[in-house]
């Protein structure tokens, strides 16, 4: 079965290459897709203004990519930090024009600001899901902010239970471990080693149905590759809530879950529904693709 990756990072056009990271535009993209077993991408946005000088694709470019390359790319919508009175009529009129959810969601507040929690509520009521990247305090590089321990997310998950949360980055995936420190540095940090049971993540995960994991990146990756026994378990508990993905941004990228998930299949370690769930399904099911 191919695969859906719910977390991109793609222009519409291709800018030059810098010595720094450098962004692929989307018809670029898809050889390096194609190569991966990869049929679908969802697009994340930076927002709803361009103001950078490397764009990473702004909702109105988003709309854009998809428009050109319809059987490739779905996006998903983001908000910029401004009036909180008409925030359920930007993000209808985002749903209009074919987002799938909001994300990559990634304000630097604390989670109960009330600008993220009328996004949460409208968000809700819209039926969009929103996939968040998560920072350990304000000020710090970029996503909404929660302590240690996740607790505001918590309260978030049991206030808007119809709201279909994604999380992602090291903050979230740190918390798979009973044993995860609370330092800035800690919390950033990707998984390693043994996971010790009882961790905070694993028991929102078993509590709240409306608690889903962003695999992409080194976060996701990590979190549940560092201790194979424990991922495995992990994954198969979960396997209607895991959405496999990348966090690419270029056509040089290529992080190792994906491969790893397959081989993993191939030897009989994930079952087959566990497998095309994360992979391909669950995102089926979860953005109406």
């Amino acid at each position: 079965m191919k695969k859906i990756d719910i977390h991109l990072h793609l222009t519409l056009n291709q800018y030059p290459k810098t010595d720094s990271m450098f962004i692929s535009s989307a018809e670029n993209m898809i050889p390096h897709l194609d190569k991966l077993n990869i049929e679908k991408g969802i697009l994340m946005s930076a927002g709803e203004s361009n103001n950078s000088m490397m764009p990473i694709g702004y909702n109105d470019e988003c709309r854009q990519i998809c428009e050109v390359f319809k059987d490739k790319y779905v996006w998903m919508c983001n908000l910029d930090y401004n009036d909180e009175d008409n925030i359920y009529e930007r993000l209808s009129l985002y749903k209009e024009q074919g987002a799938v959810g909001i994300g990559e969601f990634m304000i630097n507040r604390k989670l109960n600001d009330t600008f993220i929690q009328k996004v949460f509520e409208a968000a809700e009521k819209l039926d969009l899901p929103i996939l968040f990247h998560m920072s350990p305090k304000e000020g710090y590089q970029y996503g909404i902010v929660d302590d240690s321990g996740l607790f505001m997310l918590e309260e978030a998950l049991n206030k808007y239970p119809k709201l279909k949360f994604i999380g992602h980055s090291q903050p979230f995936w740190h918390e798979i471990s009973k044993d995860a420190g609370n330092s800035l540095e800690e919390r950033m940090k990707w998984g390693s080693g043994k996971v010790t049971l009882g961790g905070r993540l694993p028991y929102l995960f078993e509590k709240y149905p409306n608690l889903y994991g962003d695999l992409s990146a080194n976060s996701g990756g990590c979190a549940i590759m560092r201790d194979e026994e424990f991922g495995l378990d992990f994954l198969e508990k979960f396997s209607d809530r895991l959405l496999f993905g990348t966090d690419m941004v270029n056509n040089e990228m290529e992080f190792p879950l994906g491969k790893w998930l397959d081989e993993k299949y191939e030897e009989g370690s994930l079952d087959k529904e566990t497998y095309e769930n994360i992979c391909n399904k669950n995102a089926v099911k979860l953005f109406n693709l």
